[in-house]
């Protein structure tokens, strides 16, 4: 799957990115990894970090929105992972169309890149916030993810692209998320928190990369592949970190979410529970085609009537004390 394989990754000096490279540098043995970003300082931090890789690694600076860069970038490519995209939420809803630009436009340039270069394996990273959208950075993957799976309409070669998605909830310790945050405020006297009824989904960054791993193993193409991940409470991540500082609440910023979803109900019913994970059905292929998906996940079934993944409706949150142990083997 990765072994002798050439694999680029847009955003590819992002924390996901960093993560994926060193674990398949370490765990397998990739033929080249190409990483596409438009950030030369990353580029040059990631490429100290790796110098002892140097033989495998390729370093192209570039941005999704510039489509003869990224193609240009990606040729002799076997795979691709799709990490790039502006995912800030108040940015974002300040910012409209740049994350157009980068979400929506820069994907269908992967798209394109990928059908002109004949990419053997494509997976695009989503967000629960594509589920049910309620800020501008929700909306965007979602058209994302649709485009993604809708590529699939237009590789019917055996030596086209097949292209899948994967959608998962906070990375814990990301960058921009709020774990740095509340780490860099235990001196402090107080600490604001948008709203403490909110629950969110979390994994780690490991469990991020693996998954995205076992995707790509096991892909058909048309599916959005969702992991069974734990929520928590923002309540009780603020108690696990800094458990003595005053807490105060001021309310949801523009475009946030009390709770978060990573399947609707609407997409729940072409959606089926398989082990650890749930699979979303592409729309064109439910009625006409689910028996090739339930004959690659045997023992797959449908999820009930009504179902919806939501992060304040879960089976599994995580304790006070589970948090800590997590932020501080994670950070």
């Amino acid at each position: 799957m990765i072994n002798r394989k050439t694999i680029l990754i847009t955003g590819g000096t992002g924390s996901f990115g960093q993560c994926f490279i060193k674990k398949i540098l370490q765990k397998y043995n990739p033929k080249k990894i190409l990483v596409f970003s438009r950030d030369e300082q990353k580029h040059f931090r990631l490429s100290n970090k790796l110098k002892k890789y140097k033989s495998k690694m390729r370093y192209f600076i570039g941005d999704v929105r510039d489509y003869e860069r990224l193609s240009f970038a990606m040729k002799g490519a076997d795979i691709v992972i799709h990490a790039a995209a502006m995912k800030h939420v108040p940015i974002t809803e300040y910012n409209p169309f740049e994350a157009v630009k980068t979400n929506i436009i820069g994907s269908q340039n992967v798209i394109n890149a990928c059908i002109s270069n004949k990419i053997k394996k494509v997976i695009a990273l989503s967000t629960d916030k594509a589920s049910s959208p309620v800020n501008l950075y929700g909306a965007t993957k979602l058209a994302a993810d649709k485009m993604f799976i809708s590529a699939n309409n237009y590789t019917v070669k055996n030596n086209d692209p097949i292209f899948s998605v994967v959608r998962y909830g906070n990375v814990m310790s990301s960058e921009g998320s709020i774990i740095p945050l509340l780490l860099n405020s235990k001196n402090k006297s107080s600490f604001n928190i948008t709203d403490k009824k909110m629950t969110r989904f979390s994994l780690t960054l490991d469990e991020s990369c693996e998954f995205v791993l076992s995707s790509l193993k096991n892909m058909i193409g048309g599916e959005i592949f969702v992991p069974k991940i734990p929520s928590y409470k923002l309540l009780d991540l603020t108690k696990a970190i800094i458990p003595n500082v005053k807490i105060k609440e001021i309310g949801i910023r523009p475009g946030e979410k009390i709770n978060e979803e990573l399947i609707s109900e609407s997409e729940a019913m072409r959606t089926i529970s398989y082990k650890n994970i749930y699979i979303i059905l592409p729309d064109s292929e439910y009625q006409y085609q689910s028996s090739t998906y339930l004959n690659k996940y045997r023992g797959a079934k449908f999820c009930k009537k009504g179902f919806c993944y939501r992060s304040d409706e879960n089976k599994r949150f995580l304790s006070i004390k589970e948090l800590r142990k997590l932020v501080y083997k994670n950070k």
